[in-house]
């Protein structure tokens, strides 16, 4: 027996799979960025003011879940690799308890902003007719904005955006770049350094964690919140 057949047999390398990328930040941009063309140009048609806000949470929803299929269908077919993971439930309750105070940092940083730019839009005006317009309106309201807005954004904008620039920036420019990203989408309103604020700690407890539950448990209870006080609020004073 020669020396080399003695050897064991090497096992081949395969390449390692891909890993979410520019070129699935871009597709998803460039989806995100037609899907809200197409939003801005058929909503406006919509006169009801509580079909209008129910019509524009399933849709900021759907945008986000768009966004996020056309980035997974370019080449990775791992839906972990987007963080889509389980976690422990210790993580869940983390980020639901930031949810609040996600909420109450939401509150001071928007003051803060209409003080200094004097821009108090209330952008939000619709989604918060829909949820004061009755107990079915309500329940949509909160289907579609504490569930299905929170899972289709955090698909996106941390299972891609914010999973990309981490990954070729690091934490701190990851972070805040991501962040940044997701406050721009919302549009230059007072609703911008809210959802910086959101941006920033739920980039940070993906990271932490490596999965997107916790961020929609944060992002969940942050629009739950939103929705429900100017409802309550508006009950106490009648």
């Amino acid at each position: 027996m020669t020396r080399a057949s003695s050897l064991p047999d090497r096992p081949s390398l395969s390449p390692a799979p891909p890993r979410p990328g520019w070129p699935e930040l871009a597709v998803g941009a460039v989806a995100y960025l037609l899907s809200i063309v197409v939003v801005r140009a058929t909503l406006p048609l919509v006169d009801d003011e509580v079909t209008l806000g129910l019509l524009g949470l399933f849709v900021s929803g759907t945008i986000g879940l768009a966004a996020f299929v056309a980035a997974f269908a370019i080449r990775v077919r791992s839906l972990a690799a987007f963080g889509v993971r389980r976690t422990e439930p210790r993580k869940i309750l983390a980020g639901a308890a930031l949810g609040l105070v996600a909420y109450l940092l939401g509150v001071v940083v928007s003051i803060i902003y209409v003080s200094l730019s004097g821009d108090a839009q209330n952008v939000q005006a619709s989604y918060q007719a829909a949820a004061a317009g009755g107990w079915l309106p309500l329940a949509l309201a909160l289907v579609a904005g504490a569930l299905l807005t929170p899972l289709g954004e955090e698909l996106f904008f941390r299972g891609v955006v914010a999973h990309v620039l981490l990954s070729k920036f690091g934490a701190w420019v990851g972070v805040i770049a991501s962040a940044a990203v997701f406050a721009v989408a919302h549009g230059i309103n007072p609703v911008l350094p809210v959802a910086f604020v959101v941006g920033v700690l739920t980039a940070l407890i993906y990271r932490w964690s490596g999965s997107i539950w916790p961020g929609v448990a944060l992002h969940a209870m942050n629009n739950g919140v939103a929705l429900l006080v100017p409802v309550v609020v508006g009950l106490s004073v009648e």
